[in-house]
């Protein structure tokens, strides 16, 4: 039994792959100061074998640009977010951060530089303090000014202020303050790109609300991309990019997508809107 055992370690240690410790170059220490984002040619496949998640992706975002991202389950969308934040590397291809290719950048570098609000947000069993600024590097009166921002101050208040516990995965908030709490999180890094999948997702409107006008007003001169659970979340974004089968296949502001009559996107609105 023993034996099998250390078999089983040794086999976790050496067979399974693990991500690249890459040497850490010399990046400005604004960058990315303008958040514009280019994909070129990008392909990617999970596993040798399996159809092509992101199949010849190649857009443009400007930097402070509001994108909503929709198309059906398996599009590509979340993937999308896996190629830039480099969870899964690129069979093809280039990612371009303010014209620098992500894949010379080390990863902790590059995750550093970018903020995410996940489908389901991660907290740490800790403290508000803690989830907010694991490593310890913000006065507190900036935990409490972003925390206010985002219109978290009298929850926190209750639960005893930045020194009360959240519980395990953050089981003392709700779903739409574990939101807004990674709302803060992601503005007190002063991260020039913030990636949302499908955070409106598991919230009430009235959340949902709080969410978008916070997003409005603090993340103003970011570049932001969501991808859309409710499609009138992302009205108001200057466009629009629209997935299917890996591949880009409508990019437009949503007034032009909903007066063209064939589109996808007109099309998956009239059905979030009830209309047959």
């Amino acid at each position: 039994m023993q034996l099998v055992s250390v078999e089983r370690t040794e086999e976790y240690s050496t067979g399974l792959p693990t991500e690249p410790q890459d040497v850490n170059q010399q990046l400005p220490p604004a960058w990315p100061e303008r958040g514009s984002l280019e994909f070129h040619g990008v392909v990617l496949a999970y596993r040798e074998g399996l159809p092509n998640a992101l199949d010849g992706v190649s857009l443009l975002v400007r930097p402070s640009e509001k994108i909503g991202i929709v198309g059906r389950t398996g599009s590509g969308k979340s993937t999308m977010f896996l190629a830039l934040f480099r969870m899964v590397e690129l069979n093809h291809g280039q990612i371009l951060l303010d014209q620098l290719d992500i894949s010379t950048v080390g990863l902790a570098q590059l995750r550093s530089r970018l903020a995410i609000i996940p489908q389901d947000p991660f907290l740490f069993s800790g403290t508000i303090r803690e989830n907010l600024d694991p490593c310890g590097r913000h006065l507190d009166q900036q935990l409490l000014d972003v925390l206010d921002q985002c219109h978290l101050t009298s929850v926190v208040s209750r639960m005893g202020g930045l020194d009360a516990e959240v519980g395990e995965r953050g089981k003392r908030l709700s779903a739409g303050q574990k939101q807004l709490l990674c709302l803060a999180r992601a503005l007190l890094t002063q991260a020039k790109v913030l990636c949302i999948d499908e955070a409106t997702a598991s919230v009430d409107q009235k959340t949902d609300r709080l969410l978008q006008k916070t997003i409005r007003d603090k993340f103003q001169d970011k570049t932001v991309l969501t991808i859309a659970h409710r499609i009138n979340t992302i009205m108001d974004c200057d466009r629009v990019l629209v997935m299917h089968a890996g591949k880009v296949v409508e990019f437009d502001t949503p007034a032009a997508l909903c007066q063209t009559n064939n589109s996808i996107f007109h099309r998956l609105r009239e059905v979030s809107q009830g209309v047959p």
